[in-house]
């Protein structure tokens, strides 16, 4: 299943495909995160112990993230001690850890990020448990976007916390189907049966567009480069990137 939407920033769709069908979230539901923590009024220099035991959202146990499953290896360098939000936040979305996002996420709590979800207008988007807990899954609890959605929450984020995805140091899929050095704001997320990736480009010579892919099949190798649907979505973005002209022209009259 391939869902695309293509629209310029804050502008209904110029192109859309299976726009609403539901996938499951990987680390796309990391943006809605981030958008909780920063909505939440805490003191994002605050420090907070770094540990890696969370109550699951299935409720009477615990789950720990396994350091294997995570790419990013420095906020595993603090466990036992503290760090600061702002920097946990930050590591979440840059690189994607899991143990930044479990602790942001404890922090601000579902109802938070659910909050975000509406205030974005999703329609199927929900975030109801952490990376990896296992008990929360087994009871069916999942994370679950659409294209749709996510390029609903991109267009809904604050400045700021958009400025914060432009610095995802995982430069594949949309990105690599772009020009080098063309500014974007996004976030990818990628298991094995699915590659995912949502992002804001700022085009030269147009108004900025939204792009949100969502791709669940066999292509999807979960490698982080060399996964032919990471390849995919490239060429969907080079394509968009080739109609941006007339993509701005429908935003116009929209």
């Amino acid at each position: 299943m391939l869902s695309l939407v293509v629209a310029s920033q804050g502008r209904p769709p110029a192109v859309e495909r299976n726009a609403d069908a539901v996938h499951y979230a990987a680390s796309t539901m990391k943006v809605a995160v981030l958008a909780a923590l920063h909505r939440s009024g805490t003191d994002l220099d605050r420090p907070v112990p770094v540990v890696n035991r969370f109550a699951s959202a299935a409720g009477g146990g615990t789950y720990a993230d396994d350091p294997a499953e995570d790419g990013d290896p420095l906020p595993w360098q603090r466990l036992g001690g503290t760090a600061p939000l702002r920097w946990l936040a930050e590591r979440m979305v840059t690189h994607s850890s899991n143990l930044a996002t479990n602790l942001c996420l404890a922090e601000v709590g579902y109802a938070a990020v659910a909050e975000v979800w509406r205030r974005a207008g999703a329609a199927h988007s929900v975030v109801r448990r952490g990376i990896e807990d296992h008990p929360a899954r087994a009871a069916g609890l999942q994370n679950l976007v659409t294209a749709r959605d996510l390029a609903a929450l991109l267009d809904s984020l604050e400045p700021e916390v958009l400025a914060l995805l432009e610095h995802n140091a995982h430069g594949v899929d949309l990105a690599a189907g772009l020009p080098p050095g063309t500014r974007l704001a996004g976030k990818n997320g990628w298991i094995t049966g699915l590659r995912h990736s949502a992002a804001v480009v700022y085009p030269p010579d147009t108004p900025p567009y939204t792009i949100a892919v969502c791709y669940t099949g066999p292509l999807g190798s979960g490698d982080d480069v060399d996964d032919p649907a990471a390849r995919l979505l490239a060429r969907i973005s080079a394509g968009v990137w080739r109609s941006r002209h007339r993509i701005a022209e429908a935003g116009e009259r929209g």
